[in-house]
């Protein structure tokens, strides 16, 4: 993509869940362009694999590699950490996998109980257990932790948003934790964003429209210009931006 290389910085080592497609896989190229050696991980072999090899390929380079795992669970993600960890530390954590994986409301409290647990699984449970795994890795001082979260964890819907907004309360939890470490804890929090699989068959003329309209600059979001944010909160004049949830909605959504 266009990051800039900087031929005066260290490189880091930089894990990015999620990082197979749209944001997470844009923002992965981006940290590679920059000298940055990328791990992403995913529970899609075929689209992690295919992924690393075009950023290489695009870029000349190896500095792309993959995982796969299922970061809900707790065995799957302390067998990546411990790969990961085993060839040293970590500098930046970015934490984008997930999705609205609940199935179309349902009218029993099974199917309620299903969608809200499906959610919190992946979206919740996937950054927090990952991050609890590389968190003993992690260098000090000069660490980054990123969330990416959504609109709809201060609109909703219900079960995404819920599990969205859950990661808003871990953000200030770890942000607590880890800040006097020189650690720093924030979230990205997208509106609408084009080029991503998030919509699916969702995404018709007609719905893309009225999402946009929505907005106060009436233009979509792109994975670049949220990997643009990632990486400034990830870089070292970010350093005292700390606990915050920094939302890129056009102005769909305003300041919360």
């Amino acid at each position: 993509m266009n990051a800039p290389n900087d031929a005066h910085r260290t490189p880091r080592r930089v894990v990015i869940s999620g990082g197979g497609t749209g944001i997470g896989l844009v923002t992965a190229e981006d940290f590679a362009a920059a000298g940055d050696e990328v791990i992403i991980i995913g529970r899609r072999e075929d689209v992690l694999r295919d992924a690393a090899a075009a950023v290489n390929k695009r870029h000349d380079t190896d500095r792309v590699s993959w995982i796969r795992a299922d970061l809900s669970l707790p065995a799957d993600t302390a067998e990546a950490a411990a790969r990961i960890t085993g060839d040293g530390p970590v500098d930046v954590i970015v934490t984008n996998a997930g999705g609205n994986v609940a199935p179309d409301a349902g009218g029993t409290l099974e199917q309620i109980a299903d969608g809200y647990l499906r959610n919190f699984k992946a979206n919740t449970l996937t950054a927090v257990l990952l991050t609890e795994a590389l968190l003993p890795a992690m260098r000090r001082p000069g660490g980054r932790v990123v969330h990416l979260s959504s609109i709809a964890a201060v609109r909703g819907p219900g079960s995404y948003g819920g599990s969205k907004a859950a990661l808003h309360a871990y953000v200030y939890e770890l942000a607590q934790r880890v800040g006097a470490e020189g650690i720093t804890v924030n979230a990205v929090a997208p509106g609408y964003v084009a080029d991503t699989e998030f919509f699916g068959e969702r995404a018709t003329p007609a719905f893309v429209a009225s999402r946009v309209d929505a907005t106060l600059t009436k233009q979509g979001g792109t994975p670049q210009e949220v990997s643009a944010a990632i990486r400034y909160l990830c870089s070292p004049e970010a350093a005292y931006v700390h606990g915050q949830i920094l939302h890129i909605n056009g102005g769909a959504m305003l300041g919360r």
